[in-house]
């Protein structure tokens, strides 16, 4: 089995240094950058505005995951998408109409994902299943980095991979928080195929990143 893609969240990068900060995580192995983008009012932060992403764009050739906890979403689409994004990711929370904001996506030109909070039933994805290519599931609640994985994460994680495979869905299946190398091997069994890491990445600063990110890959489903 493939290892999974590894997203480096840089929320926990240096923002003193975030191009040098995109570019080591290209040279150490990193597959995309995932990027949260936060509003101070769907989320209670307040993270990296569209010019910021545009910014960063030029130093690293890798996709940018964009995770917009933003409400409402569907007026940032655009501007996101012009400044790099290659992956737009909302929550069903984030606008009146999941399905019109996941087609805007696509008409960019993006790919669309969608995003699961710990308290957010999984049963919407079987209305939208055709028009993600990624899926999303928190394991901790959105707002802040650092914060513990949420073991019930694993059983959303196993029930939203039995949704994409009923479907025949090629959609990635990532998990989003608290993730480490002493977890990750159970997230991956239970499905997924993306990990999104802040500290257990950037933990030891960029002497230590392609370590960091080959302990996350290490962790393989069964083949």
């Amino acid at each position: 089995m493939a290892a999974p893609l590894i997203c480096p969240s840089i929320l926990a990068s240096d923002f003193a240094r975030l191009g040098e900060e995109v570019r080591a995580l290209e040279a150490a192995g990193a597959d995309w950058v995932h990027v949260d983008v936060m509003d101070g009012h769907f989320v209670p932060n307040i993270t990296l505005g569209p010019d910021i992403v545009k910014a960063i764009r030029p130093h690293t050739s890798l996709p940018f995951d964009v995770h917009l906890m933003v409400a409402p979403v569907d007026g940032w689409l655009k501007a996101y998408r012009d400044a790099g994004a290659d992956i737009l990711s909302v929550h069903p929370e984030s606008g009146p109409h999941l399905h019109r904001t996941l087609g805007a996506i696509r008409e960019l030109g993006a790919k669309a994902g969608v995003v699961f909070n710990p308290g957010t039933p999984l049963s919407i994805l079987e209305e939208v299943v055709d028009l993600v290519d990624l899926v999303l599931i928190m394991s901790v609640n959105p707002g802040f980095g650092g914060q513990k994985f949420i073991p019930s994460a694993l059983d959303k994680i196993a029930r939203a991979r039995a949704v994409l495979d009923r479907a025949g869905s090629k959609a990635h299946l990532q998990v989003d928080g608290g993730v480490t190398a002493d977890n990750a091997a159970a997230c991956v069994a239970a499905g997924a195929d993306a990990l999104v890491a802040g500290t257990a990445v950037f933990r030891g600063g960029p002497d230590a990143y392609a370590a960091n990110i080959a302990g996350l890959k290490a962790a393989k489903s069964p083949a």
